[in-house]
C-alpha cells in the first residue's frame, strides 16, 4: 500500500459528547488527541490507561495499537469487513471509518466534523426471526448485515459474530446512535490446521459461564438460542446499560488488557509479548477496588487451569474506565474448556500439547497445562506479592469444586449434549482433586 497523500481523521465520541480526534498523517503515524471539551467535562476519563487524559498529543504504536484492538483479529474477517464496505486498505483506519459507530465499549468513530445525532432515545427496526436467521447466515459471506450501509459495528475477537438491539422484549437493527445491546456468537466449527472439533462451542462457553458463576466470578450473561436452523450464543453486553429514565442506552468506556498496555492485539498471547498474571496483577492494584479485583483475577486464573480454558489471552480481560481515570475489572467472556477435545484421536488435542494463555511465574514460567502443581500457584502468589489470600483462594476453590459440579450438572436443560457436559463436569472434579492431594 502506498503512502496516504494526506492526513485523514475520524472524531472521537463517547455517549454524544466528542472525546478527541484519531488521525493518520501521510507518513502512516498515528495520532489521537484529546478535545479541551472534554478534559474539562465531568464525564471526561481517558479512552485508555495508556493515554492519560492531558491536552498531550498521542503519536505512534500506542495510538495503533488501541484503535487496532478494536477489530476483529482474524484476517479472514478483516478482509471480509474490507470487501462488505468498500474499504481502501485493510488498515485499522481505513476499516474503523467503515464500521466504527459501534464499537466494544463506549467510543464512536465518526468522519471528521460529523456528530452521532439524537443519541437519547432508542431507535430501532424489528426483526423477524426469519431475518435475523439471513442475517446470521450470511456473517461469513458479508461480514455483516447485508442490507443496509448504515448498519456498521465493529467487535474485537478472532470467532464469528454480529450484534443487534434487544428492547422491549424484541430483536431490532439499531437506528441512528442507538447502540446493539447484545452479541450474538456463531459456532466456531472446526478450527485451525489440526481441524480441531468445536462444532459445540456455543454450549461449551455457556456451560461454562454458568460453572464461573457457581463459583461466585462475575461474567456476562448468556444463553444458546436459535434463529430458524441457526444457533448462536447470545451474550448481553456489560458495557451498555439503560438510563434512569428509561430512554436511551448509555455505552459504558471499557477496554481490554493489551489496549490498557499499550500492545499490539498480536501480542495478546504472554509468550508473544503480551501482559501476564503478575503484569495485570500489578495494574489491578491501582483500580478502584483493588483488593476485590485482585482476588478476583487470580481466582479466575485458578478456575481457568481447572477448566482447562486455555484460551484465557490478555484480550479476554477487560476494564471499565471510570471518569478521571479510576477504573475496575469488567465481568470475564469468552471462556471456554478444552476438555471436549483433548485427547490422541484425530480433531482432538494431546493433553501434552495444552497449554495455558498466561504462565504461572515463579523461579521458572510455567505454561503446560499438564505439569502445573498447586505449589506453582502458590509461587505465583508469592510473586505477586498476594501469597496469603493465593492460597486461600486455590484452597477455598479446592473445597468448593465437587459441590458446584453437581450443582451445576442438576441445572442442564433437557437434551444437553453430554458430549459436552461430561468432559467439563467430570475433568473440573478429577484436577480440582489433583490439586487437593498435593500439599500446600
Amino acid at each position: 500500500m502506498g503512502r496516504r497523500s494526506k492526513t485523514q481523521a475520524l472524531g472521537v465520541w463517547m455517549n454524544g459528547e466528542l472525546v478527541g480526534r484519531w488521525s493518520v498523517d501521510a507518513q502512516g503515524v498515528h495520532h489521537f488527541q484529546y478535545d479541551d471539551s472534554w478534559i474539562g467535562s465531568p464525564l471526561g476519563r481517558p479512552i485508555s490507561l495508556s493515554m492519560a487524559l492531558t491536552n498531550r498529543k498521542y503519536s505512534g504504536p500506542v495510538v495503533k495499537h488501541y484503535f487496532d484492538n478494536l477489530l476483529p483479529d482474524n484476517q479472514k474477517i478483516r478482509e471480509r469487513i474490507q470487501q462488505r464496505f468498500g474499504a481502501k486498505s485493510q488498515t485499522s483506519f481505513d476499516l474503523l471509518a467503515g464500521i466504527g459507530r459501534d464499537c466494544v465499549g463506549a467510543l464512536q468513530l465518526l468522519p471528521d466534523g460529523d456528530s452521532p445525532g439524537d443519541f437519547r432515545r432508542i431507535e430501532g427496526e424489528a426483526l423477524s426471526e426469519a431475518q435475523i436467521e439471513g442475517i446470521l447466515t450470511h456473517i461469513p459471506v458479508f461480514g455483516r448485515y447485508q442490507d443496509d450501509d448504515e448498519f456498521r459495528i465493529s467487535l474485537a475477537g478472532a470467532q464469528e459474530k454480529t450484534a443487534l438491539l434487544l428492547h422491549a422484549g424484541a430483536w431490532k437493527k439499531p437506528l441512528g446512535a442507538t447502540p446493539t445491546t447484545h452479541i450474538l456468537k456463531l459456532p466456531i466449527g472446526h478450527h485451525g490446521h489440526g481441524g480441531i472439533d468445536l462444532t459445540t462451542s456455543v454450549e461449551n462457553e455457556w456451560l461454562c459461564a454458568q460453572i464461573l458463576k457457581a463459583y461466585g466470578v462475575p461474567v456476562a450473561d448468556c444463553w444458546p438460542a436459535k434463529f430458524g436452523q441457526q444457533a448462536v450464543l447470545v451474550v448481553e453486553r456489560f458495557d451498555r446499560r439503560i438510563s434512569a429514565d428509561g430512554k436511551w442506552l448509555i455505552r459504558l468506556p471499557q477496554e481490554d488488557m493489551c489496549q490498557a498496555k499499550g500492545v499490539s492485539a498480536a501480542a495478546k498471547y504472554e509468550n508473544e509479548g503480551g501482559p501476564g498474571i503478575e503484569s495485570i496483577m500489578n495494574l489491578l492494584l491501582g483500580s478502584s477496588d483493588a483488593e476485590l479485583d485482585r482476588q478476583d483475577f487470580f481466582r479466575t486464573q485458578v478456575i481457568f487451569w481447572l477448566l482447562c480454558a486455555i484460551d484465557g489471552h490478555a484480550k479476554n480481560f477487560s476494564i471499565f474506565i471510570e471518569p478521571r481515570g479510576g477504573f475496575r475489572l469488567t465481568p470475564r467472556y469468552d471462556v471456554m474448556s478444552a476438555y471436549p477435545v483433548v485427547g490422541n484421536a484425530p480433531q482432538r488435542i494431546p493433553e501434552k500439547k495444552l497449554k495455558m494463555a498466561m504462565a504461572l511465574h515463579g523461579k521458572n514460567a510455567h505454561y503446560k497445562w499438564s505439569e502445573i502443581k498447586r505449589r506453582h500457584f502458590n509461587d505465583l502468589a508469592k510473586h505477586c506479592g498476594f501469597e496469603a489470600p493465593g492460597k486461600r483462594i486455590v484452597r477455598e476453590l479446592v473445597e468448593r469444586t465437587p459441590a458446584i459440579v453437581e450443582a451445576v450438572s442438576a441445572g442442564l436443560p433437557q437434551g444437553f449434549p453430554a458430549t459436552v457436559a461430561d468432559p467439563i463436569l467430570v475433568g473440573l472434579k478429577a484436577t480440582a482433586l489433583r490439586l487437593a492431594r498435593e500439599t500446600e
